[in-house]
Order: C-alpha cells, then sequence, then structure tokens
C-alpha cells in the first residue's frame, strides 16, 4: 500500500501576496553553495562565474575627495580626450599656462555601459550600473574598505581595479614597499602612475614598480620634506632602459644620483630636480623633446653643465623645450647649446645663470630664432639684451620671463612690450629694486643670488613703468619696490602681480584693464589696495581729472595721458559693471 504524499493545495494559496523578484537574504550559518543550492562540503559545483567583458577594460575609477591621502584617476572610455598631466609643486616656465589642477574632479555627464553578462542586480539590492558608478567615484582607500562589504561589491570592485589606466597614490611616512606593490598588482593595465612619497624612495621601490607596471608610460615620482630618495644614477638608468614603453618621467630629490647614463628610443619627456654634483650626464635619447633640469642652489657644485650641454646636441636631435636652473650656468654653457643647432628648439629657459650677459643673448639671437617662450632669470643681461631680444624675436616670442635680473630698467620693459606685439606673459619680479634697501637686508640668512643682485644694482632713482599692450594677459611686477609709479593700458590682462611694491603709491597708480580677474598686493601699502580695489571694479568716478599729466619713463618731461587712459566712455563703464569681479590677494 502506497504512503499518501501529503502536499498543499494550489486553490490555499495567495501567490498575490509573493514578490518574485526581490531576493532572499543571505542568512548566516548557510553551508549551502550560492550558485547551485547543494551543500558545499565535498561539492565541486559545474557552474561557473561570468567574467567581466571587454567593454570594462575602459574604464577606470576617478578620485573626488582631494582631502584624501590616497587618490586615483582615470580615463572612462577609448574615444575620452586625454586628461591634462597633474604637475607638483615644483613652478617651471615650460608650463606656466598648463598648470591645471581641476582634472581631480569627475565629469558628471560621462557615461560607463553595464557589462551585458553582469547581474542586474547585486547582493545588496542595488543595480549593478548604480553600484559601478558610485564605486568608480572613491579613491583607492574608499575602493579597499568597499570591497569588504559583500561578494558582489568585491566584484566590482576587482572589475574596476583592473580597468584603471592611471593612479595617484600618496605613500604615507612609515609605509612599505608592500603597500605599494600590494595596490599596484589590482591594476595590470596601469599606464600612468603618480606617487607622493612621505617615506624613503630606494632601488626596491623601483623594482617593484617595474614589475607590477609592465606598460608603464608616464610616472612621476614627488618627495616630501620627510622623505629621502636614495635612488642612483646606475638604478634609474636601468629602469629606463627596461621599460620600453616609457615616455614621461618626472623624479624628485635626485641628490643621490651622482653620475646616469639614460639609454630610452621612447623617452620623450625627462623632469629631474633637486641634482648634485652629477659627475656624468648622458642622455641618448633620439625623441627626447622636453627635458628640465634643476639643480640644488649650492655654490660647492661641480657639475660640467658644459658637456652635459654638448651631448643633449648630439645626442637628443629633437628637443623642443629645455630648462636648465643652475648657479653653474655660464656664456660657456650657453654657447654649447647654440653649438648644438637643435632646429626644433621653441622654447628656452636658463635660470640663475648670473654669468649669462648680452654676449650670451647675442649667440642665442643668432642660432635660435623661433623661440617662442625665453627665459633669463638671475642673468646679468641689460636694456641692450632686451633690444637683441625685440629685433629678433618680434614675430614669434609670446613669454619672456626676467625676474631677478638687476641690470634691466623700466625703459626696457617699456621696450620690450611696445616690440613685441605677441607678448601674452612677462615676468619682471625683483628687476626694478630700490637701492636705499640694499643694506637693509645683508644678514646671513639672505639667498646668495639675490644679495649678488643688490650689490651691482645700477639704478639709482626710482622708476616708472607706463605698458600699453593689447594681447598681454599676465604681468608680474614681484618685489619691484623701486617702482614708484605704474599705467597699464592692456585690455586682455587678467592676471597682475604687485607683491612687495612698497613705494608705489596710490596717486601714482592707474590701472584700465577691464578683463582683470586677479590682483596680488601683499606687502603694499593699505591705501594702495583700496585704491586698486576701486579702480579694478570699475570704480573710475574717483579717478576723473586726476592724472592730467604722467612723467615719461627716463623723468626727463611731462606727457600728458590721452583721454582713453584717463576717462572711461559710459558705454565702457556699463559693459564693466555687469562684467566679472576681480580679487585683489594680499595674504
Amino acid at each position: 500500500m502506497q504512503r499518501q504524499q501529503h502536499h498543499i493545495s494550489p486553490s490555499s494559496t495567495d501567490y498575490s501576496a509573493l514578490d518574485f523578484n526581490v531576493r532572499p537574504s543571505k542568512r548566516r550559518g548557510s553551508y549551502n553553495c550560492g550558485r547551485c543550492g547543494q551543500p558545499k562540503k565535498g561539492h565541486n559545483c559545474h557552474l561557473t562565474t561570468p567574467t567581466a567583458s571587454s567593454s570594462l577594460s575602459t574604464a577606470t575609477p576617478t578620485p573626488t575627495d582631494s582631502s584624501t591621502g590616497v587618490s586615483a584617476s582615470a580615463s572612462l572610455s577609448a574615444n575620452r580626450p586625454p586628461r591634462q598631466p597633474y604637475y607638483t609643486h615644483l613652478r617651471r616656465a615650460l608650463s606656466f599656462d598648463n598648470m591645471d589642477l581641476s582634472c581631480d574632479s569627475p565629469e558628471p555627464d560621462a557615461m560607463i555601459d553595464e557589462p551585458a553578462d553582469a547581474d542586474p542586480i547585486t547582493s545588496g539590492g542595488l543595480p549593478v550600473i548604480c553600484l559601478w558608478e558610485v564605486l568608480r567615484r572613491l579613491p583607492p582607500a574608499g575602493l579597499l574598505a568597499a570591497a569588504k562589504v559583500c561578494k558582489g561589491w568585491r566584484d566590482t570592485t576587482r572589475r574596476l581595479w583592473r580597468a584603471s589606466e592611471e593612479l595617484r597614490l600618496r605613500v604615507p611616512l612609515r609605509a612599505q614597499v608592500g603597500f605599494v606593490g600590494s595596490i599596484l598588482q589590482k591594476c595590470p593595465g596601469l599606464v600612468r602612475l603618480s606617487l607622493r612619497m612621505e617615506s624613503d624612495v630606494d632601488a626596491t621601490m623601483l623594482a617593484c614598480i617595474a614589475f607590477s607596471c609592465p606598460n608603464l608610460e608616464c610616472m612621476e615620482v614627488s618627495t616630501s620634506a620627510t622623505a629621502v630618495n636614495r635612488i642612483t644614477g646606475d638604478e634609474l638608468g636601468r629602469f629606463v632602459a627596461d621599460k620600453r614603453c616609457l615616455t614621461s618621467l618626472k623624479m624628485e630629490g635626485c641628490s643621490n644620483l651622482g653620475g646616469f647614463v639614460l639609454c630610452s628610443s621612447s623617452l620623450s619627456m625627462l623632469w629631474l630636480s633637486d641634482l648634485y654634483s652629477v659627475s656624468k650626464m648622458v642622455f641618448n635619447c633620439p625623441n627626447l623633446k622636453e627635458i628640465s633640469l634643476e639643480f640644488s642652489r649650492q655654490e660647492n657644485d661641480f657639475t660640467d653643465l658644459t658637456a652635459m650641454a654638448e651631448g643633449l646636441g648630439r645626442n637628443c636631435p629633437r628637443l623642443q623645450n629645455i630648462h636648465i636652473a643652475s648657479l653653474r650656468l655660464s656664456h660657456s654653457v650657453v654657447l654649447a647649446l647654440t653649438a648644438a643647432s637643435l632646429r626644433g628648439l621653441r622654447m628656452l629657459s636658463l635660470v640663475l645663470g648670473a654669468e649669462i650677459t648680452d654676449a650670451s643673448v647675442a649667440a642665442i639671437a643668432s642660432s635660435y630664432s623661433k623661440l617662442e617662450l625665453l627665459d633669463l632669470s638671475g642673468s646679468s643681461i641689460s636694456d641692450s639684451g632686451i633690444g637683441m631680444i625685440c629685433n629678433v624675436f618680434p614675430n614669434t616670442l609670446s613669454r619672456l620671463l626676467l625676474a631677478l635680473c638687476p641690470n634691466i630698467t623700466s625703459s626696457g620693459i617699456q621696450f620690450a612690450t611696445a616690440q613685441l606685439p605677441l607678448l601674452e606673459l612677462m615676468d619682471c619680479g625683483m628687476s626694478i629694486c630700490d637701492p636705499n634697501s640694499q643694506n637693509s637686508d645683508s644678514d646671513e640668512n639672505s639667498d646668495f643670488e639675490l644679495r649678488k643682485a643688490f650689490n651691482n644694482k645700477l639704478h639709482l632713482m626710482y622708476q616708472k613703468l607706463i605698458i600699453k599692450h593689447c594681447r598681454l594677459k599676465k604681468l608680474s611686477l614681484w618685489g619691484c619696490c623701486g617702482l614708484d609709479a605704474l599705467c597699464l593700458n592692456c585690455p586682455e590682462l587678467n592676471d597682475l602681480n604687485l607683491n612687495s611694491c612698497r613705494n608705489l603709491r596710490p596717486e601714482t597708480l592707474l590701472l584700465q584693464c577691464p578683463k582683470l580677474e586677479s590682483v596680488h598686493a601683499s606687502g603694499c601699502q593699505d591705501l594702495l589696495v583700496g585704491t586698486i580695489q576701486s579702480q579694478v571694479n570699475n570704480d573710475f568716478a574717483s579717478l576723473e581729472n586726476q592724472y592730467p599729466f604722467k612723467r615719461s619713463a627716463d623723468g626727463s618731461k611731462r606727457v600728458r595721458v590721452p583721454e582713453s587712459l584717463s576717462q572711461p566712455s559710459d558705454e565702457d563703464m556699463k559693459r564693466r559693471r555687469v562684467g566679472r569681479q576681480c580679487n585683489v590677494m594680499i595674504d
């Protein structure tokens, strides 16, 4: 006799009260397989977990919180434009106009396609596309914490790590190499790496990066005040030779290199800072286009810059941008660079070379007539050298930097702005100084180059500066304490630096710059700050008939200021009132 099977009648069940779309929550103590439901003990599941599709290889995490210790960013799709490079606190003339720190902010309109073979609902009940959009905005520290929530979040974070192409990482003070290695191993497709080191850097770190990032193209290593870069020249040379995809290398704290030989057919950008007493520098990089070498400001540095310049001409024929900052720059180094005949050179920056004179300017002008940027800050050129610059580069030069040049006067600056119609940036900081302040700051802590500039000062009177330019956008007159009168008529000017212009008085200041956005006036007189605020905010009512006459630059005669400089029209007043307000920064 068969046993009666008890079952529930279908008519007695209320199916309307059931929701078949809601998945049962995972309870503690479940020992069944999550895929087939069979007991886990002694069970080999025949079902496989779907893998991420190839479309995810282009989606990457992007940071949004700049205050966190660790941050990361990556491109979102293959057709997205490349992000702007992230620059450290070092300011170079070669990247003066390219410093953009807004790349850390994600673009809200960027879309990421959901993988076709991924579950539409994660274990937490959140759609996978929503979870993807949330997690991709987290820094690496947040991704590591999110991976501990559940299996669905852990799988999503793994896909994000595998798809990342750019990583920005801050290494804490007591962090070991294993910390960096554990992060890099999660990103096999990494091509851009930026490390902010608060701990020491050595060859072990380089080996870890070389092993974990086989396709690395761009690497930047910046060091804090507590970190020491212990990498030697031989170790750096081996790293560059082994990384055949490396195109950009930026490294700070290179005081222990000693000597190095860099051989790479792919390297196109090289930045090395804090160099000191380098015995040998060989650059065998035929595709190198930009080089920046900053040496420590110590008098006992014995680096042979002349031999280095000769080697650049022989082995790097495609150089376009050169930046060298060293106290050992001299006329012989300039002659070695001019003899190299770098036909593609467009930007030349030779900073802190007190032995660079007007003869050096003549050599530069005779060899390179298509320069777009020229930085001779800290040199000994005079107004005659400025005249040669104006005669050779009137149709190409757009950026001229002559800070810390004690032999130039306001007449030379005025002549440069009048003869260079394409000029957009000019820096003349600490060039027009007060001769009475030479002996006031003679303490032992003063910088060597500043003391030398003050001792060689040829100016014996206060100077006046009148500039009228239709394309000038940035003007820096920081530290020009010998300037007592300033008149600017620059309709495109948007940034003006007047820090430490102590002798500039309110009654001798006239600003006719309708697009001015920021004025730096730290260290100026209080009355001058109020005058700047009233003038840049288009309050010209108090300026009526206040400036009928002005003296010329040499102080020989008085000339009448044109009406366009002294009183704006009603239409200009209305247009300027609705314009952007200017920020006057005094701190």
